[in-house]
């Protein structure tokens, strides 16, 4: 794509902005039109020649308001963002290689940050406190190593990725399902003033833009394609955030997930995730060995835990912390109801941290992995 001045951008924009013109028949256009003005100025009949198009697409090209790019980009530099055509120097590359990449993207924040390797950390909305602390202290741990953490800033383990990554004052990248100017939700208004100030807000909706529920779904896939890994820590069966993973696993991206217990319904999808070939995520090295380019050096020592255990758990491992002990024996010494200690011991065993010996008796295996 040729050097644009602002009015070919507008009305590039335009058309990218035109409902059912997405890269593909964008870049058709382009080819047989050679500018944006040119797509915007052709007769129906020759709209209608270009492969691919259809009649729908021709009519609504020759319909639209040719004003629509110029107030966009009024709006949202009113707002302090930029935007980014796809053959811009700035934007990401990742995003030129994903099935239906994005014709723009609109920023607001760091657009430096587009430049980090990223890691995607995603999860449920209705999460347990597990996955709160396993989520935060993964957030934490990916960006003190130079990752740059994506999320959805949405309700739940979104919100707190992002806030883990800022409490380590690394890099975080918000992606949103609605234009700049809409909170959604309303009640992470404080998160999106601090990933917009410390952090980068992106989207490919316009300003003013509301969310929808198809727009939540491009989203998605918007997420995974930042990034050269996916980590769900929590999900449901039926938890939303398993389309970021068939994202992810479409555009040929790594899928790691973070176990948890088995009577748990919002891990049970990341469970069956594990079960069915998704890498299993129990320390930091399980994730940066997917980025070779930020290998620790030979005296930086041990793994870093990233799966932090509930106090419970904490009490079973101290009371193992010195031999094997039968199961009746560590219900005594932990002090918990017996279906509680039960459920924490079966926790930390699919976790691979206790195993079980002969005669119903545990042992402490991999303690040093946890905080």
């Amino acid at each position: 794509m040729p050097e644009w001045d602002s009015g070919q951008r507008e009305a590039y924009l335009t058309l990218a902005l035109v409902p059912g013109i997405g890269f593909a028949r964008l870049g058709a256009l382009l080819e047989r039109f050679e500018t944006p003005s040119g797509v915007l100025a052709a007769p129906l009949a020759h709209l209608a020649e270009v492969p691919g198009m259809s009649p729908a697409a021709a009519t609504a090209i020759q319909q639209a308001d040719h004003n629509t790019g110029a107030r966009a980009q009024a709006e949202l530099l009113q707002l302090g963002g930029r935007l980014l055509l796809a053959e811009d120097v700035g934007f990401p590359a990742a995003l030129r290689e994903i099935p239906e990449p994005p014709t723009c993207l609109f920023a607001q924040g760091r657009i430096e940050l587009l430049e980090l390797l990223a890691v995607a950390i995603v999860g449920s909305r209705d999460h347990s406190t597990y996955g709160a602390e396993a989520c935060r202290c993964l957030a934490r741990a990916a960006a003190e190593a130079g990752l740059a953490v994506v999320s959805g800033m949405a309700r739940g383990l979104d919100a707190v990725a992002h806030a883990g990554a800022l409490e380590a004052h690394g890099a975080t990248i918000g992606v949103l399902g609605n234009g700049f100017g809409v909170i959604y939700p309303a009640a992470n208004r404080q998160l999106y003033e601090q990933v917009a100030e410390q952090g980068l807000l992106v989207t490919e909706f316009p300003p003013g833009e509301r969310p929808n529920a198809g727009s939540f779904q491009r989203r998605n896939r918007l997420i995974s394609g930042l990034a050269r890994v996916t980590v769900v820590v929590e999900a449901a069966i039926t938890s939303g955030t398993l389309q970021t993973v068939a994202c992810a696993q479409e555009q040929g991206r790594d899928v790691l997930a973070v176990p948890g217990p088995i009577t748990s319904p919002v891990s049970a999808g990341t469970n069956r995730l594990i079960r069915d070939g998704a890498e299993p995520l129990l320390e930091l090295s399980d994730l940066l060995h997917h980025y070779p380019e930020l290998a620790r050096s030979a005296d930086g020592g041990g793994a870093d835990p990233v799966v932090p255990v509930a106090p419970l758990e904490r009490r079973l491992l101290t009371a193992l912390h010195r031999e094997s002990l039968p199961v009746e024996r560590l219900v005594a010494l932990v002090d918990a109801p017996v279906a509680d200690a039960l459920d924490a011991l079966s926790a930390l065993e699919l976790r691979g941290v206790v195993a079980q010996e002969g005669g119903g008796r545990y042992r402490l295996s991999q303690d040093r992995l946890f905080r």
